[in-house]
């Protein structure tokens, strides 16, 4: 007998209940901690917090179950950890990272059979930068060449495998791999349309994988040609009465996991920019017959049903703000602050407030909330032009390194101050967000900071001593211009900010200003007293008194692209030197 997960929206803090059949009657309301309104959790949170309910030590079969496929498991992680990256509810990040630590032991590489582990490998070692995850994955990424054999390679397993060999490709900097996954999709397009249910796990390679393309790697352009085609294909293909695919023959009675795929799928290729607009059309028709079977029946304990249905919920929810900014470029500095630090393989990478790096130094998630915009991620590693800032919208520098951070810092100097300047001059959009006066330069930077009337003083505040986080909380009431609704923002550790002419503070406390404006010529400039978005205070991995970045950060990032600008769009396919 089928059971179902409970999909009733509840904030679940009990796991206890586990394999019984919940039918929603109505959905149930939550009572909102930010804006005090009766408010439905997202398909996406309901669906997470049922997996966790239904397996609270994870999918790995019992003595009642059958044992867990790789594909199960796969989708299951990729999908909590969508969901964690939408939320920023902490608990699916450490559900999904217990389950994987299931099956890999502190000093063991991943077992043979397990493919699936291999993204959750890298997002591990991302975030936590421990190298048995890179160990686990290296040896994953010794053995690809033996599992993607021709025809012996399943639609199922080449899903797990293509997006992992890209992402490691582009984590580990091995640009030449990419040669071989475009060959390895082209060998593979014609059997992938063959049978119905393997299509869609195709498409979701096709989509997963182009992220993690070099701009100008030839093969970027074979994949898109690819997945145009394979989306016509894939509409072909759909009840045209409902909108939905037809079950794969592995699935159960009324399982939704075949048009979850094609609808994230779909969702996916058109926020990202790989597929045309009326596709998106197509995915909400079809989400909305998912949620109407959903709603009568809930989510079936296949944890590939669950998996999917998470990864398309993620994307739906992303895609009403998905063309705010469409193509437009936020650029993060790699100058000023241009810290490395040396991978478990060897090279060395940017990280510090950069758009890649996941651990807790890191913007990632901060990315991700422009990138839910539509917006297009780039960094520039060069000293600042006009001619370099051209195709940029929105530059934001944070934490400008000093000696004891960067042994060679690269300071603001005034032919960089009279650049950025003439740039904003022209509608740019400029975000400074200096440290306290022990972890980054101020005085170099407010000779930028001081052409349009801001200060940073170099002053302590919101000094934080151990667990004493009082000092750090910074009361929003929800009235001023840019929060719409209340919040306790974090800040540890910060500057202070004098400001003279027409700069005016825009969220202050007790300390002094928080948040400033100054207008300049078409362009503005915002200034925060501390890099406050970065992952240790926003993803909720670590639990903090107060957890409210992420919810005022997204208030704070749409407020930011609602500014007036000159919109700028990258051409395509080419890049200023510098900017990666």
């Amino acid at each position: 007998m089928t059971s179902y997960l409970d999909l009733s929206g509840h904030s679940t803090s009990s796991f206890a209940k586990r394999g019984a059949l919940f039918v929603i009657a109505v959905l149930v309301c939550l009572a909102s901690s930010v804006r005090g309104q009766a408010q439905v959790l997202p398909w996406s949170q309901r669906v997470a917090n049922s997996v966790m309910e239904r397996w609270p030590d994870g999918y790995r079969g019992s003595a009642n179950e059958k044992p867990a496929r790789p594909i199960e498991v796969g989708i299951l992680l990729s999908g909590m950890d969508a969901a964690w990256y939408e939320s920023a509810v902490g608990d699916y990040y450490h559900y999904a990272k217990r389950l994987a630590d299931q099956y890999v032991a502190l000093d063991r590489s991943t077992p043979d059979d397990d493919l699936a582990l291999g993204r959750q490998l890298l997002l591990l070692y991302r975030v936590t930068q421990d190298p048995k995850y890179y160990k686990a994955a290296n040896r994953l990424r010794g053995e690809l060449a033996t599992r993607l054999e021709g025809s012996r390679t399943g639609m199922e397993e080449f899903y797990l495998a293509e997006p992992f060999y890209a992402e490691y490709s582009s984590v580990f900097q091995e640009p030449t791999n990419f040669r071989d996954i475009t060959e390895q999709f082209v060998s593979t397009e014609q059997r992938a349309r063959s049978f119905a249910d393997g299509m869609g796990w195709y498409m979701m390679a096709l989509v997963d994988s182009l992220e993690f393309y070099p701009s100008k790697d030839p093969g970027r352009g074979t994949l898109l040609t690819i997945l145009d085609r394979t989306a016509k294909a894939a509409i072909l293909h759909r009840n045209e009465s409902e909108g939905l695919w037809p079950q794969a023959h592995r699935e159960t009675a009324g399982s939704q996991t075949a048009s979850c795929i094609l609808i994230y799928s779909l969702q996916r290729g058109v926020r990202m920019g790989y597929l045309r607009q009326r596709y998106s059309q197509d995915a909400r028709r079809a989400w909305r017959g998912v949620t109407s079977s959903l709603s009568l029946r809930g989510v079936s304990d296949d944890p590939s049903e669950a998996g999917a249905c998470l990864l398309a919920a993620t994307e739906i929810e992303m895609g009403s703000q998905a063309n705010q900014v469409r193509g437009e470029v936020v650029l993060i500095d790699s100058w000023f602050n241009s810290q490395q630090r040396r991978s478990a393989s060897g090279q060395e990478d940017y990280f510090h407030y950069k758009w890649d790096d996941y651990s807790d130094s890191g913007f990632s998630l901060l990315g991700h909330i422009f990138a839910s915009h539509g917006a297009t991620l780039a960094a520039l590693d060069q000293a600042p032009t006009v001619d370099l800032l051209k195709h940029a919208s929105y530059y934001i520098i944070a934490s400008p390194d000093i000696p004891i951070k960067n042994p060679h810092p690269n300071y603001m100097e005034r032919k960089d101050a009279a650049e950025i300047a003439k740039w904003v001059e022209g509608g740019g959009i400029l975000v400074l967000m200096p440290n306290d006066p022990a972890n980054g330069d101020i005085d170099h930077l407010d000779l930028l900071a001081d052409k349009f009337g801001i200060h940073f003083d170099k002053t302590l505040a919101h000094h934080v001593i151990g667990d004493q986080f009082s000092p750090g909380l910074i009361p929003v009431t929800g009235t001023g211009a840019i929060f719409s609704g209340p919040h306790t923002l974090y800040m540890k550790d910060t500057c202070t900010i004098s400001l003279t002419g027409s700069a005016r503070s825009l969220l202050s406390d007790e300390t002094g200003v928080v948040i400033a404006e100054a207008k300049y010529g078409k362009g503005t400039v915002v200034a925060v007293i501390d890099p406050w978005l970065y992952n240790e205070y926003t993803d909720h991995r670590k639990v903090l008194p107060v957890q409210d970045n992420f919810a005022a950060g997204e208030e704070f990032v749409d407020w930011l692209l609602k500014q007036p600008h000159r919109a700028t769009t990258p051409q395509p396919g080419k890049h200023e030197a510098g900017i990666q």
